[in-house]
């Protein structure tokens, strides 16, 4: 399961865009210190192909797409690993193949900023700089074990190298992602996760008078930023979405129409980080269940039986593909196939976003 963990300086709203996320309804608080644990849970990836596809096939179940997001304490400046350990438990997330950064924008004086004022371009540049000194800690350490051993052997003064090399870049703050090594260089730590080679998507967290403004403190400055470090940016109002979460779905459709917003901002969020980590979906269909099932980009036909069932790779025969842009069209899957449209695909056939497929195995 890939996942994707959040991170942002203390009173963010970081725990809140979680609990929309994912509706686990963790605590949330008004203090710095007032978070000490990770929080864990599923986000369900909003899509209106499978709403369709219940709606035609009218199921028992219909089960969406999932990600995992990890929700970690605030950063803090200044005390990241090797500087106090204050940051310490980011080491939770470090598997992570994804980090939403949530930024503050909002305006609340109840609300403390540990920096004393809204500034959502120097916060993001404050949190990249403790994602660099966390790597920097990380490969010092490494560094320590490697040279504490009683013999370095050749491959690890091969990795030894590599990593005194890595560390010299972080110490002129340039992350993972710009690492000047060569390929044979790169093959020696492929394995370690970085966080400053990570993915990123910012999430501007918004209060409801600048969401109807469509405007925040910084606001240009920071999508200058984004666009420079070629990540995502989504902005949210939180507490107007938690509002929002609350209502029935007539008074919620009501709500929205009001604010113009076809779309909440979470289920956005929820949707990008499926995108970038890399991940499509694929839909079986019945009465009993319609489902999207999680591929990587680029999976073949057998493979992807094999996240049906293992014997459905193991007896791999054809798929039977439709587009869903197809059925939605036509209406029902026996004008489809009237149309020509079903297509029996080999083992080697790369799955589509989108497709539905029915496999066809014997064992």
């Amino acid at each position: 399961m890939l996942s994707a963990g959040l991170i942002g300086l203390p009173m963010a709203g970081k725990t809140t865009i979680f609990n929309l996320v994912t509706g686990a309804g963790a605590e949330t608080s008004k203090f710095p210190a007032g978070k000490s644990d990770t929080n864990v849970s599923m986000a369900t990836v909003p899509d209106r192909r499978l709403d369709f596809l219940a709606g035609l096939y009218r199921p028992r179940r219909a089960v969406y797409a999932q990600v995992k997001f990890s929700d970690v304490p605030g950063l803090a400046r200044g005390v990241s690993p090797g500087k106090g350990g204050g940051n310490a438990f980011l080491d939770g997330i470090r598997p992570a193949d994804l980090l939403v950064h949530v930024v503050r924008a909002f305006d609340n004086p109840a609300v403390i900023h540990v920096e004393g004022s809204v500034n959502p371009p120097r916060d993001v540049e404050t949190v990249d700089l403790e994602l660099i000194l966390a790597d920097m800690d990380f490969v010092e350490k490494r560094i320590q074990r490697i040279e504490g051993g009683k013999k370095i052997k050749k491959e690890n003064l091969a990795e030894l190298n590599v990593m005194r090399k890595c560390l010299a870049m972080l110490e002129k703050e340039i992350p993972a992602s710009r690492f000047n090594l060569d390929p044979e260089e790169r093959e020696v730590i492929k394995n370690y996760s970085f966080f400053t080679n990570k993915p990123v998507i910012l999430v501007v967290n918004t209060d409801e008078g600048q969401f109807r403004r469509g405007d925040y403190p910084g606001k240009g400055e920071l999508q200058g930023l984004a666009e420079k470090k070629g990540i995502r940016l989504i902005e949210v109002c939180g507490l107007m979405e938690v509002e929002i979460s609350q209502l029935s779905p007539g008074d919620r459709g009501l709500f929205m129409a009001d604010l113009g917003i076809g779309e909440l901002g979470v289920e956005r969020l929820a949707r990008a980080a499926f995108d970038a980590l890399g991940l499509i979906s694929f839909f079986t269909i019945g009465d009993d269940e319609v489902r999207a099932w999680t591929i990587e980009k680029g999976t073949s036909a057998r493979r992807a039986a094999g996240k049906v069932h293992s014997d459905m790779e193991r007896g791999f025969i054809r798929a039977e593909t439709v587009k869903f842009s197809d059925l939605k069209e036509l209406g029902s899957m026996a004008r489809v196939r009237e149309k020509g449209l079903a297509r029996l695909e080999g083992r080697d056939y790369v799955v589509r976003d989108g497709d539905i497929i029915n496999f066809r195995f014997n064992v």
